[in-house]
């Protein structure tokens, strides 16, 4: 028997005016592809459940996200490779960047098969744990005049110190290193993360 967890009807209420008729849309495929889902919440994202994570979906501020846990099982090869974003679909601003309806609900079925029969992703291991990136001269230098946007950087985990540093390094133009020198001191400052605008907004 489905179960609708309460705390998802007030995630979609509070998202934006965009977001709420995708997620509604998003929700009812799966009940209609897997009638046992469980609704629940994990990271404070909406997730559905069937014998196992199945699937899950978000919204931000000006695009939404839905993911399935073993996409690579479901979709065709390279179909959500060259999406950007995060989730199966990439960056979802409205129902026309979604699949058709019944293409979504097969989706969802075969989804639910594969975990009904146990089946796991292959090659899921570990990731190797990455050596820390060397600190870029110019970023220590600047970080040493700014006490906010250094004492954030140092509370980091390497992952999020590495999102700074590579985002910097990366940068082919001096102005664009530049420019993006200064956003980075800014958002730490602010206590932010590289990637912020793509995390869920906090309640």
């Amino acid at each position: 028997m489905a179960t609708k967890d309460p705390r998802i009807d007030a995630y979609i209420a509070k998202s934006a005016d965009f977001a709420q008729p995708i997620l509604k849309h998003l929700r009812k495929v799966v009940h209609a592809g897997c009638p046992d889902v469980v609704e629940t919440m994990k990271w404070s994202m909406p997730h559905f459940d069937y014998k196992g994570v199945m699937c899950g979906m978000a919204a931000f501020k000006e695009h939404c996200a839905f993911g399935f846990w073993k996409a690579d099982l479901i979709l065709e090869r390279g179909e959500s490779a060259e999406k950007s974003g995060m989730g199966s679909f990439g960056c979802i601003r409205s129902l026309a960047d979604l699949p058709n309806e019944k293409t979504l609900i097969g989706y969802v079925k075969k989804a639910a098969e594969l975990n009904q029969a146990g089946i796991k992703v292959p090659g899921r291991t570990q990731p190797k744990k990455r050596k820390p990136l060397p600190m870029p001269a110019d970023f220590t230098a600047a970080l040493k005049k700014n006490a906010k946007a250094r004492k954030t950087f140092e509370s980091f985990s390497p992952s999020h110190r590495r999102e700074y540093i590579e985002w910097i390094t990366e940068a082919k133009r001096d102005e664009t290193r530049k420019e993006r020198l200064a956003k980075s001191l800014k958002w730490l400052a602010e206590g932010k993360a590289r990637n912020w605008k793509y995390m869920p907004a906090k309640k």
